[in-house]
């Protein structure tokens, strides 16, 4: 078995790397509901991985919004060391990241951790639902539990309402970056020069609907690959070999750094990512701004169909 896992982990290596407890391990749930944004928060109380930690996608993982930098705009990179400080998350932590949602939510904290420069982050394959399968237990922080206070049937220390509060190692140290972002304007610049894969719905990509942004429509030029694609009927991520042999036509004979992923808000867009990066097609960038960001200025153009 190999550490550290800078990918995806499965269920059963995730127990055995814990049994072994050779290495600090991290677990980080990130489950979200973009219609229930306290939905996540509640599932982790009703039943988690033991000793995992939640980190809500709007509180910890996005800036605040100002109205032209999109729904899910990243942190100051000194705000989410922070965030991994007080879940004491240092260099030589394995963290894993997972959710409830086939991946989508724990792809951008994967993503996020690497843009810091942390290495050693996987996403659990096939979130919970692979945990127990697999024969792992989960437990429950009961509502109205005292902050810093332990629940009943674990050593968690967090509570949803203070969703960065934990073990305080001080910021995550500066570390040069192990993935790459684009901002709009750099895009807007490189139109037709890079290759640019939105993966949103395709209803969403071609302009039928748009239940969440400005405008309808995509980025000129932009190619659609549904995130949801990446997986397979029992969502899990497909096995490599054909992710890459899906990917490697988008990529039109350029290179993998030659990507620019963006989606609605820059969150599912990391799930297309992982998948090119688990499929051996590494150094992809994101644009963390997305449509929300795009569609926001009324001066970038737009396209249908």
């Amino acid at each position: 078995m190999k550490t550290p896992f800078s990918t995806l982990i499965s269920a059963a290596d995730l127990r055995a790397l814990l049994d072994r407890g050779a290495t600090p391990v991290v677990i980080v749930d990130t489950g979200f509901d973009l219609a229930d944004v306290q939905a996540g928060a509640r599932a982790w109380r009703d039943g988690h991985l033991p000793g995992s930690h939640y980190l809500h996608l709007d509180a910890d993982l996005s800036a605040p919004k100002t109205g032209r930098n999109g729904r899910h705009p990243l942190p100051a990179r000194a705000d989410f060391a922070r965030t991994l400080g007080r879940l004491g998350i240092m260099p030589a932590t394995q963290v894993i990241a997972l959710d409830r949602q086939g991946g989508m939510y724990a792809a951008r904290l994967w993503w996020m951790l690497r843009w810091i420069g942390h290495a050693a982050v996987a996403v659990l394959d096939g979130g919970v639902a692979a945990w127990t399968e697999a024969g792992g237990a989960l437990h429950r922080k009961p509502e109205g539990t005292p902050d810093g206070t332990p629940d009943s049937t674990s050593d968690d220390t967090r509570d949803p309402a203070h969703p960065a509060r934990s073990l305080d190692a001080g910021p995550y140290p500066e570390r040069a970056a192990l993935a790459g972002a684009m901002d709009g304007d750099t895009l807007a610049a490189r139109l037709g020069t890079v290759r640019l894969i939105d993966a949103r719905a395709a209803e969403r990509f071609r302009g039928d609907v748009e239940p969440l942004d400005a405008a309808a429509g995509h980025i000129p030029g932009a190619l659609n690959r549904f995130f949801k694609l990446n997986l397979d009927a029992a969502g899990r991520f497909k096995a490599a070999a054909d992710l890459r042999q899906e990917f490697l036509p988008l990529l039109g004979g350029q290179p993998a750094n030659a990507v620019v992923h963006q989606c609605g808000s820059g969150v599912t867009a990391c799930h297309n990512l992982l998948a090119m990066e688990h499929a051996g097609l590494a150094g992809s960038v994101l644009y963390p701004g997305s449509w929300s960001e795009w569609s926001a200025d009324p001066g970038r153009p737009l396209a249908k169909g």
